[in-house]
């Protein structure tokens, strides 16, 4: 007995637990899937693809729509990204609210390579939503929405592009807080009344720091590096900083 068992515990991989890691792809699957499967989650997904459908709707029997498709997709885009950044932000800071953290980590200890999880699955999501946003607002346009289609198609690989990028800043927002309510609630003072002030009193340095504006800018056609440059800058320093935090916070 004691030489079968000997020869079973030789065949045992050698590799430590922890170095056992699963592929990228499902983690980040299971993102995805965390995500979705919260009532908070599938409610701003839900609001962020169908709301600017209706915007156009309104818009139309108003008699009020923008001069161009491209104008449109920004003004509504911009909007809607504020959602996108609220998914991000729960997708992080949702579970060091609700206190799932404890099992993500137990199940995968390297904590970059969650985060790296994170990311990629927040990045997918907000492309998915962006993707639905402008297909069910240039649909609704078209039915009868009178203005010029010039530059549509750029503006719809702008707002996918922004759209994502923004979702993943939000996630590391939530990452660096750690907590929902406060990383919303901050983010929100800072983009919808810092950055309003910043404009009035220094439309200058708005233009080079406000995000929202920057995907406006983007969307609308600007082809200049500065929009691209502002939401790489907010894509690096939030990432950076939800790692950074995240590897040092305890569980608790």
């Amino acid at each position: 007995m004691t030489a079968v068992i000997d020869r079973r515990i030789a065949v045992l991989p050698s590799r430590p637990l922890a170095d056992r890691r699963p592929p990228l792809t499902r983690l980040v699957g299971l993102e995805i899937r965390k995500s979705l499967c919260t009532r908070s989650g599938i409610a701003l997904a839900g609001a962020a693809a169908v709301l600017p459908a209706g915007a156009v709707a309104l818009m139309m029997a108003l008699n009020d729509t923008p001069p161009n498709a491209a104008t449109m997709l920004a003004l509504l885009g911009t909007l809607v990204s504020m959602l996108l950044i609220a998914v991000g932000v729960l997708s992080t800071a949702g579970e060091w609210t609700h206190r799932t953290v404890q099992t993500t980590f137990l199940a995968v200890p390297r904590r970059g390579r969650v985060l790296a999880a994170k990311y990629v699955g927040a990045a997918l999501l907000g492309a998915a939503i962006s993707a639905v946003v402008v297909g069910s607002t240039f649909a609704v346009a078209a039915i009868g929405a009178d203005f010029s289609w010039t530059g549509a198609g750029a503006a719809a690989v702008a707002t996918v592009a922004a759209g994502a990028a923004l979702t993943v800043v939000g996630a590391g927002i939530g990452a660096a807080i750690g907590n929902a309510p406060a990383a919303l609630t901050g983010t929100y003072l800072v983009l919808l009344v810092g950055m309003t002030v910043l404009n009035g009193a220094k439309p200058t340095w708005g233009k080079h720091v406000d995000p929202l504006a920057a995907m406006f800018d983007l969307v609308e056609g600007d082809a200049t590096a500065r929009p691209i440059a502002v939401l790489a800058g907010w894509l690096v320093v939030s990432t950076i900083a939800g790692i950074a935090v995240t590897r040092r916070r305890e569980i608790s």
